[in-house]
């Protein structure tokens, strides 16, 4: 009996069947496998959409960017060069040809040129309304397409109640494009508006090749609306050119299609 008991202590105990159970630290191997595997897509798929979206975000910036900078000038480029005036192109190729050869020129710099023109407006209406003057800047700011400057008188005239540095008037001095383009309107469009215009006098140069026109209603401009005008003024209109003659300032006149009155015999 004793030999018996001593037997069944040494044998190992034998385990039940359906109830082995698995280690510890084998489960927990297993969760972490299971756990690492389930979290590392993630983090995976959220790397790839945050890279994905920056790198959309990012080359759609750069088309945009593209798009600018090929829309707009690009550095260093001039910018195209304003449109010529269609007097100034008549003068080069018509006039001053005819000039070298009637005058006998042998320089195209000693040919006449024009050089400026003076619009001066009269208003003696200042002295006692001083808005008028107001409504003359208007009017000449929109026939000439330049902001004119305020003249003063320079002295006192008791009979006509005018002391000195009294506003009474206003004048723009047109240079460059936008005199070809005033003289362009001038002679094509508001000097054939005058009633029974039959051309300008001759007789107004002043023995330097200069000329001036007076005109008696502003609203021959086609710029000017005539219901708003509050009166009719006039305006001297000076033709400033480097002739040394009157015969030069006139030829160079004529041939710029200044609409001189026919000589009667």
């Amino acid at each position: 009996m004793a030999d018996e008991n001593e037997e069944a202590k040494a044998k190992p105990k034998a385990k039940p069947e359906g109830g082995e159970a698995k280690p510890k630290g084998e489960a927990k191997a297993k969760g972490e496998a299971k756990a690492k595997g389930e979290a590392k897509p993630k983090q995976d798929q959220k790397a790839k959409g945050g890279d994905a979206g920056g790198k959309g975000k990012g080359d759609s910036r750069r088309k945009g960017g593209g798009k600018d900078q090929a829309q707009g000038p690009a550095v260093g480029e001039a910018e195209p060069p304003a449109r010529v005036p269609r007097l100034r192109e008549h003068f080069e190729k018509s006039v001053l040809p005819e000039l070298m050869k009637r005058f006998s020129y042998s320089n195209p710099m000693e040919a006449p040129r024009l050089k400026k023109i003076v619009v001066n407006m009269g208003v003696g209406d200042a002295l006692q309304n001083i808005k008028m003057l107001d409504a003359a800047v208007a009017e000449l700011t929109t026939i000439t397409g330049q902001r004119p400057s305020i003249r003063k008188a320079k002295k006192s005239i008791a009979n006509f109640k005018l002391r000195e540095g009294q506003p009474i008037g206003c004048m723009v001095t047109l240079r460059g494009p936008r005199m070809y383009e005033f003289y362009d309107r001038l002679v094509n469009v508001a000097l054939p508006r005058i009633r029974d215009f039959r051309g300008v006098p001759t007789k107004s140069f002043d023995g330097q090749g200069n000329y001036t026109l007076g005109i008696t209603e502003q609203i021959i401009f086609p710029e000017i609306n005539y219901d708003r005008v509050e009166k009719i003024r006039g305006m001297d209109i000076t033709f400033v050119t480097s002739a040394e003659s009157d015969e030069e300032g006139q030829e160079l006149l004529r041939l710029m299609n200044m609409p001189f009155r026919p000589r009667t015999a």
